[in-house]
């Protein structure tokens, strides 16, 4: 019986405030239905614009293809990656620093022309180091190196992301930045990739 009380008091803290309640704490219920929509509205717009560029980025993707091999017979697949990858570190990290919408197609584009690169280099410079006849093993055991990192990441970087980024998703975008930027570095480490056309 003595937590009878207490818990009567409980169910009414948690109870829904009113509509006075409400007016006394928004100034009215009316300002507070606006600010409910405004910000509905704001998040709407920036979905919408978050699609808009990641169009722009698959358009840059599709046209910087069409460029790439050109761009690796004229300076090599080893230093194309590297251009590549440190144009698309670059643009991530500049994402911190830009406060306009219409800027954001410029990193966009960065990240774009680096995910090209992604998907093509690597293995172009791979399969040129390798003996014909066991192209498919090599490509199928190089495979592991992009599956499990990626299996690391959907196991360990939300933890990541709580611990040590605070929810932070642009923080998480510079890292990305800085990381890309390493492994163009790290290009400079593969040594005697033959250039043959790609």
């Amino acid at each position: 019986y003595t937590q009878m009380p207490v818990a009567a008091e409980n169910e009414k803290q948690e109870q829904p405030l009113s509509a006075e309640e409400l007016a006394a704490k928004f100034g009215s219920v009316q300002s507070f239905d606006n600010a409910i929509k405004g910000n509905l509205n704001k998040r709407k717009q920036g979905t919408e614009w978050g699609g808009l560029c990641f169009s722009f980025y698959s358009l840059i993707t599709f046209l910087f293809s069409l460029a790439l091999p050109k761009l690796a017979n004229a300076i090599g697949k080893r230093n194309t990656h590297l251009l590549c990858l440190s144009l698309g570190g670059v643009g991530l990290i500049m994402v911190q620093f830009i406060t306009n919408k219409y800027a954001l197609f410029v990193p966009m584009a960065m990240v774009g022309i680096a995910w090209t690169s992604i998907l093509s280099m690597p293995y172009a410079m791979f399969a040129s180091q390798v003996p014909k006849g066991s192209v498919g093993l090599y490509m199928g055991i190089f495979n592991f190196f992009i599956v499990i990192p990626e299996i690391i990441a959907a196991l360990f970087f939300g933890k990541i992301m709580e611990h040590v980024l605070d929810n932070n998703r642009l923080a998480a975008v510079m890292v990305g930045g800085c990381l890309l930027l390493i492994a163009g570095l790290m290009c400079l480490r593969i040594k005697n990739v033959r250039d043959s056309e790609v």
